[in-house]
């Protein structure tokens, strides 16, 4: 839960699917969450793709106890090569904060969306700032199971 000490995630975005509301009420959403990274710089990550029937976009969950404030960019991408891209400024704090893709109509069911967040220094050019971390979906299950 966001604001508990060593978690960063948000409610219902564990590993997985979480469900809110009910399957014959009209609010509704589906969050997919990848696992939580932690960068040795002190960045810590989680991003969710999310979804309501009608629309998708993607959350990331962070921490950043660097001591500077990171860039980060959220994607979301999905079906048909549609992709949203969203800049945010993550400050040093360690207080867990969020970023957030405007929604948009959804193609498809959640399970064909895939969010990134990558973290980067903040100081300087943008292509020569370090990246710190990137979070994302669970890594694919191998063939050798």
């Amino acid at each position: 839960m966001p604001g508990e000490r060593g978690e960063v995630g948000g409610p219902g975005c564990g590993s997985g699917s979480a469900f809110t509301g009910s399957a014959g009420s009209a609010l509704w959403t589906v969050a997919r969450c990848g696992p939580e990274p932690t960068s040795p710089e002190g960045a810590e990550g989680q991003t969710c793709v999310l979804a309501d029937g009608h629309a998708a976009w993607a959350r990331s969950y962070y921490r950043n106890t660097t001591g500077d404030e990171l860039r980060s960019v959220l994607t979301l991408m999905g079906p048909g090569g549609r992709t949203v891209e969203t800049h945010c400024t993550v400050e040093s704090q360690d207080e867990p904060g969020d970023c957030e893709t405007p929604h948009r109509s959804s193609y498809g069911g959640p399970e064909e969306y895939v969010a990134v967040a990558e973290y980067a220094g903040g100081g300087g050019a943008a292509e020569k700032a370090p990246l710190l971390l990137r979070s994302g979906p669970d890594p694919a299950p191998s063939a050798a199971g």
